[in-house]
């Protein structure tokens, strides 16, 4: 990374950050994280777990004067890969053509990852430096998701600086349509199934599906 930090955190934790934490009273606990070493900088298994079953996240970058910009990226679970312990990838999918990510990485590679996980009500902050690889077509290949209906633009690599997670407070819970199309059906099948039981046990035909 360009910047040169005393702890990982503080790749977020600038001096006035610091100082506003001091007036409002978090700098001590902050303070305690940043002596254990402060946030987490490589891969674990319980991140790359996280990553393997997001399908939605939130990408951030800003212009070289520091205009920010902030991206949804979607795709089938898997589609975030881990390429080793401090370096994520996925492919950039044809979308608008406005290309302001690409132009904001261009003179900018500072990038933020926000990854939301609404079902379980947990969220993880990633910080780190960002590239666009245009001319590596088995990359694009390797990393493409298998099956799913896109067009690659291109591929982007994360090298990530500081990881973080957030408490739960304030997550409203929702489900994936999917998720909850399965859950509907898994019921209804045991609703028939214990249908057929009870007609069964009545010495009655079992109900059809029309009934």
């Amino acid at each position: 990374m360009s910047d040169v930090h005393t702890y990982s955190s503080d790749v977020a934790f600038t001096p006035a950050v610091k100082a506003i934490q001091a007036r409002k009273g978090s700098r001590e606990s902050y303070a305690q994280v940043e002596a254990r070493g402060g946030w987490r900088t490589e891969i674990d298994e319980n991140l790359a777990a996280f990553l393997a079953n997001a399908n939605s996240f939130y990408f951030a970058t800003a212009s070289a004067d520091g205009q920010p910009y902030i991206q949804h990226r979607g795709g089938p679970k898997g589609f975030i890969k881990v390429l080793d312990k401090s370096t994520i990838a996925f492919t950039d999918f044809g979308g608008n053509r406005q290309y302001i990510t690409q132009g904001n990485l261009s003179e900018n590679t500072k990038a933020y990852i926000f990854v939301m996980d609404y079902a379980h009500r947990r969220r993880v902050k990633l910080w780190g430096e960002a590239r666009a690889v245009e001319d590596d077509p088995a990359l694009t290949r390797a990393l493409m998701p298998q099956g799913y209906r896109a067009r690659p633009e291109q591929v982007i690599l994360f090298k990530i600086a500081a990881w973080d997670t957030n408490c739960p407070q304030h997550i409203p819970q929702k489900f994936d349509a999917a998720d909850v199309a399965a859950a509907l059906a898994t019921r209804d099948a045991r609703i028939a199934e214990l249908e057929a039981e009870l007609a069964a046990l009545k010495g009655q035909p079992a109900p059809t599906a029309a009934s």
